[in-house]
């Protein structure tokens, strides 16, 4: 009896084991959202960082009009600052691949949202959230950005 006993220990000690390890590897291959070139997030990973995320659409005439301001504040920005832009309509890849391309936009896309952000989407555009770097909403900014008002709210945090 003792060694059946132990076998099946033995047994439920791998079976356990086995568990764990396949709860770690989910733990590192599941992502919060995932951009158009693949890089995957976890909101968690981003603390210590400030987040920057537009919403923004191709028939949005003052979304196209911040581009340029927002790629030179996503060049310029500090390493602790980082931007992404959500698309406001529901796009495949190759859409907003080809958007990506036409406007120039150098910052990077998300394409998948699996755990929504500290925020609801926006009803109007182009909208711009900021979360502090303790992963906490530090407010919306409507309306166009420039690099400047970018700058300058990300500094004042």
């Amino acid at each position: 009896m003792t060694n059946k006993l132990h076998s099946a220990l033995a047994w439920s000690s791998i079976a356990v084991a086995a568990f764990a390890a396949g709860l770690y590897a989910y733990s590192l291959a599941s992502y919060d959202f995932k951009t158009l070139n693949e890089n995957t997030y976890k909101h968690s990973d981003l603390r210590g960082s400030v987040v920057v995320i537009n919403y923004f659409a191709e028939w949005c005439a003052p979304c196209l009009r911040e581009i340029p301001h927002l790629n030179e504040f996503y060049h310029q920005a500090p390493n602790n600052v980082k931007l992404f832009a959500v698309s406001f309509d529901d796009l495949s890849n190759e859409k907003l691949s080809a958007i990506r391309y036409k406007y120039n936009i150098q910052f990077p896309l998300i394409s998948e949202i699996v755990t929504n952000f500290p925020f609801e989407k926006p009803q109007y555009l182009p909208a711009t959230f900021i979360i502090k770097a303790d992963g906490t909403l530090a407010g919306q900014l409507l309306g166009e950005q420039t690099k400047t008002a970018l700058n300058d709210v990300v500094s004042a945090l």
